[in-house]
């Protein structure tokens, strides 16, 4: 597989992919506008980034990516698409990918993908996986968007109004849904969207 473009994509993949009919996520749904053409493209892109030819990729794959490399949030991105796997194949690379995906209409149906990305954040926040935002977490997060462009007790300040507004019910951490609530007026859509399968 590793950088050979030319190897074909395996029609049952394919297939699989293109066609998923299980509506029990949103994501599933957003699966559905993914054609077979682009599909392909994100196959090519798997192959070359898969340099052992494994058949899957390894966090260090994604982590080679130049974008992913340089970005303070890179570790946090990688993991969200490796959920607690060591490996990834190319079915959970197209389902992760396909949540930054822009919204389409599709013969007057609105397909929304914003609960994936937001899923999807909020795991870059909930280091641990307990569905919770602990105040560390948050300030993990914040440390790393801001780097070493604010003081420590800018970070700190920041942090504790985030999580008083967001902490709803104050139980001193921020669970999914008040995560969401947080996010109710912000276009995640349109913000958290990448051309790639355009």
């Amino acid at each position: 597989m590793g950088g050979n473009t030319s190897k074909a994509l395996d029609e049952d993949v394919l297939k699989e992919i293109s066609g998923e009919t299980d509506c029990r996520s949103t994501l599933i749904s957003i699966m559905k506008l993914v054609n077979t053409k682009q599909i392909c493209r994100l196959y090519s892109r798997f192959d070359a980034l898969d340099k052992s030819s494994a058949g899957y990729l390894r966090r260090n794959d994604l982590l080679r990516i130049p974008e992913i490399a340089i970005n303070p949030l890179g570790d946090r991105i990688v993991n969200q698409f490796f959920e607690n796997k060591e490996e990834l194949n190319f079915h959970d690379y197209v389902r992760k990918l396909a949540s930054f995906r822009k919204v389409k209409h599709n013969q007057g149906t609105v397909y929304s993908n914003k609960e994936a990305k937001l899923r999807f954040l909020f795991g870059m926040y909930d280091i641990d996986g307990d569905e919770k935002i602990t105040p560390n977490e948050l300030f993990g997060m914040l440390r790393l968007m801001v780097g070493s462009n604010i003081s420590e007790d800018q970070v700190i300040n920041i942090g504790d109004r985030t999580m008083a507004e967001a902490d709803i019910n104050g139980d001193g951490y921020i669970t999914y849904e008040e995560f969401r609530e947080a996010f109710e007026n912000v276009d995640i859509e349109e913000k958290m969207s990448i051309k790639f399968m355009e």
